[in-house]
Formats: C-alpha cells, structure tokens, sequence
C-alpha cells in the first residue's frame, strides 16, 4: 500500500511538471516586452543572416578548383583561405562575446554584418598577381562573422524557453548545413555561368546588407534572461574575470565544447577539400577529363551542396527529435546522443575517402550517411551551453566555446589537410594529387571518434552541471531568485527558498 501510495505521488509530481513545463512554454512573450509575432520573426532573420554567414564561408570551397588555377598556388596555400578566415573570426569572438553580454546586441550584429558584406565584396576584385590581398579580405570577413555567431544564439534563448527554445535553436541551426551547401551550389553555378569565380562572391554581399535592415528594423532586443526569470527580477553582471572562472569549473561546458571541436574539425576539412577530393577522383578513374584551364567546370560542388543541405535538415531535425524521446529515460540524453552522432559518423566518413576510387555512387552515399550523423550534434550542443550557463554569461560562453573549437577545429584542419597532402605527394601526376589528398583526409574518421568520447564524458557531469545551473545564486547576480534549468532542459522559476532549504 505505501509502495502503491508512494508511485501516485511521483506520477501526480510528474504531471505537476509536465503542466508546469507547458505553462512555461506558453507564457505570453509581450510580459518580457517583445510580442510572440515579433519573436518568430526574429528567429526568422536571425535565420536568414546565419544562412548567409555560412554560405558565404562555402562559397570558396565550391570554386577552391577554379582559384588554384587562377592563382597557380598548391593545396597547402589553398588550406590557408580557410584557416585564416577562422583564425580572425575565433580571435574576435570573446571581444564580440564581452560587448554582447553588455551591450545592444542588435546594434552591434548590423555593423559587424556591414563590414563583412563590404569586405566580402572587396574580395571579389583580386587581381591574379595578388593573393595575399584574396588572404587578407577572407581574413577580415571573419571580423563581422564574429560579430554575429557569438550573439544571435543568445538573443533566442531570452525570448524563449523550454520546448520552444529547443525547436527555434533547431530552426536556427537547420541554417548552418542549407547555408553551406548553397554556398557550394551558388558558388560553383554563378562561376560556371559567368566563366570567372570572382562573380560567385558578390552574391552575398547584396544579401547581407538587406540583413541589416531587418535587423535594425524588425528586430527588437530582448531583456537578458527576463523570459527564465520572474519580469520584476533583474540579472546583474558580473566581471569578466568572474565569468571566465565560473566556466572553466562547468565540466559540461568544457567537454562539450572539446567535443564540438571534433566536429568543427571534421566539417572544416571536409568543407573545403571534399568537392576538391571529388573531382580528383573522377580523374583519376578517367570519369572526366584533367582541368588544364583556367575555368574547371564540375559537377562535384553541386552535388556535395546538394547532400550538405538535405543531410543537414535531416541530421538537425533526428538529433533533436531522438534527444527528446530519450530525456525521458536519462538526462544524459543530448551528449549521449551528441556521442552517438560522431561515433557512427566516423565509419561512413572512412568508406566515403576510401571507395572514392572505386565507385562514385557508393562514396555519396556514405558522404550522406556520415554528413547525416555529423549534423545531429549542431541544435544539441547549443541547447546544453544554454542550458549549464547562466544568461550574463552566456554570451562569453559562446564566444569560448567558438575560440576553442575553431583554434583546435576548423582553423587549422584545412591547412593541416593541405600540408599533409603535400607532404605525402611525390610528384605532380594526377595519380599522386587524388592519393595524397585521400590519405590526409582519413583523419577525420580518427578525430570524429576523440569526439564521440569527449561527449561520452560530458554525460557523467551533466546531471551535476544542470542542478548547479539551477541553484546558482551568487552574490550579486540576481536579485533574490535564481534561474533554474530542470533535468529536460527546460528552463523555470521556483522560490529562493526552496533552494536554501
């Protein structure tokens, strides 16, 4: 009988949350000062600009044939066009990171995204004879890219919380892999219609700066942390120093962040060098004759854009989807699930480099397969920094986590994968340029899988790292009541002093 008395009650506390949750996520958004419409659009454009942030890292690589022709330069100097784009765009993330937990942050993105649209087109003028000058713009392009990455996922997260935080996260982050892969397809389609690749980067620029407008319009700034806490409640800020300390004892944060570089390394090499590695190999089988002239036309580009964005809306939409089945048996869910995504991941990235030379059918699928796997981590990873991280904090967080992931990611895997073909290469043939750069690329089937246990450790101090988010009540944060974040995720309220007691 008291065992029987005893389940009622945790099913009657289970429906008490259950309700609580969706009060939550039906809490009318004009308390916290933006309307519900105004919040969906806001999600929307600040859509709208990520997909345009990662088309136009793609646009490159969907030409990178094309400007190794033009330019008569190797694949080490051809890494190099990425890498130094992340390396200014990681550099400047804790400063963006630091303006944006303090200042308007709306203001802040539309001038990072006009400098970047300006620069974006400036680098589309480089003369042959230059390409430190084609280094340098790419280089500046990711100063307005900063600007934004390290901010937009903030403003989401104060204007909505639990359910609806985790599908707009999932909206916003469908973006990243249909962005890439526009970049591919737009960059390898203006240049075959054009003969000259230089056209394919003054698409973006236009695009971007109608961004601006809808930004400084349409978007209106969220209170920070208002929508988790109660509206008569105010967050204070706290000291850099102080934040930085505070998330360097966030294990969560940390492994996370350290898988995440795994898979930022991943896309990174495969990003730039897979079109390229594709039309090597149909010239190596003899499927398409050598390019010899300044203009390669290839299908390989549009294809391997095609597969980034479907694969990508698939992979975002299942991780999200199978993390919140599984929250229902374990908390550990999203870097189980995070884990899971690399580990399979990493074996169908192997079949794809290696039946390359065998059948081009069977590498796109594998391509598909391990792309598939790759992209669930993206909405999840987000989802556990928001969750673990208070809201003064988090955008120092983002900026953290895109300066780790990308200093040991994909800032240096291009140029890596570049050297390491080189290297490998003894001579010039079209035999050695495909069989050098295949076996540089197995590397990321070995850094998928380093991945997939950095996620497996973040699920032994989840749990912890969730209930110290929600008992946080340190000196002069808040007023007296603490942000909570339960074990699904989902951010609530409750009273100080239950935490005390």
């Amino acid at each position: 009988m008291e065992k029987a008395k005893q389940d009622v009650e945790t099913e009657s506390e289970e429906e008490e949350e259950e309700e609580e949750e969706e009060e939550e996520d039906e809490q009318p958004l004009s308390l916290f000062g933006v309307s519900p419409v105004r919040a969906l659009l806001t999600v929307f454009i600040l859509c709208y600009i990520n997909l345009l942030n990662y088309m136009d890292r793609f646009t490159v690589a969907g030409v990178l044939p094309d400007i190794e022709n033009y330019f008569l330069i190797d694949d080490s100097k051809s890494g190099l066009l990425q890498t130094v784009f992340i390396c200014s765009y990681m550099f400047l993330a804790p400063f963006f990171g630091y303006l944006g937990d303090r200042h308007n942050r709306k203001y802040i993105m539309s001038a990072g995204i006009t400098f970047w649209s300006v620069v974006t087109l400036a680098s589309s003028f480089t003369p042959r004879e230059h390409f430190w000058a084609l280094l340098l713009t790419r280089g500046l392009v990711g100063v307005g890219e900063a600007s934004y990455s390290t901010i937009a996922p903030t403003i989401i997260a104060d204007l909505y919380v639990g359910g609806r935080r985790t599908n707009m996260l999932s909206v916003f982050y469908f973006a990243i892999p249909v962005g890439s892969g526009l970049g591919y397809i737009v960059g390898s389609q203006v240049s075959n219609v054009t003969k000259d690749w230089h056209y394919a980067l003054r698409v973006t620029p236009a695009l971007g700066l109608f961004a601006v407008l809808l930004l400084l319009f349409v978007v209106q700034e969220p209170k920070r942390g208002a929508v988790e806490a109660r509206p008569d409640h105010h967050l204070r800020q706290t000291s850099w120093i102080k934040d930085l300390q505070a998330l360097s004892k966030n294990c969560s944060f940390l492994l996370s962040t350290l898988g995440f570089t795994a898979v930022a390394f991943v896309t990174g090499s495969l990003a730039l060098w897979a079109p390229t590695f594709l039309l090597r190999a149909a010239v190596f089988t003899k499927e398409r004759p050598p390019c010899t002239e300044g203009h390669c036309a290839s299908s390989d580009s549009l294809i391997f854009g095609a597969i980034t964005c479907v694969t990508g809306v698939l992979g975002v939409f299942s991780g999200v989807q199978v993390s919140r089945k599984l929250r229902s048996r374990t908390p550990r869910a999203d870097p189980l699930v995070c884990a899971a995504g690399l580990l399979l991941s990493a074996p169908f990235l192997y079949l794809a480099i290696v039946f390359a030379e065998l059948s081009t059918t069977a590498t796109y699928v594998f391509i598909f397969l391990g792309e598939t796997f790759l992209s669930m981590n993206w909405a999840i990873v987000a989802d556990i920094l928001l969750y673990v991280v208070v809201p003064t904090r988090r955008s120092t967080a983002e900026a953290l986590q895109i300066v780790v992931s990308h200093l040991l990611g994909d800032a240096g895997s291009p140029y890596l994968i570049g050297v390491v073909s080189d290297s490998l290469r003894r001579n010039d043939s079209f035999m050695w340029q495909f069989r050098s750069l295949q076996l540089s690329l197995l590397l990321c089937s070995f850094v998928a899988v380093v991945g997939g246990a950095f996620f497996l450790a973040t699920a032994l101090f989840i749990e912890r790292d969730r209930d110290r988010a929600e008992k946080h009540v340190a000196a002069g944060e808040t007023d007296d009541e603490p942000i909570v974040v339960p074990k699904s995720g989902r951010s609530t309220r409750v009273p100080v002093s239950s935490v005390l007691i």
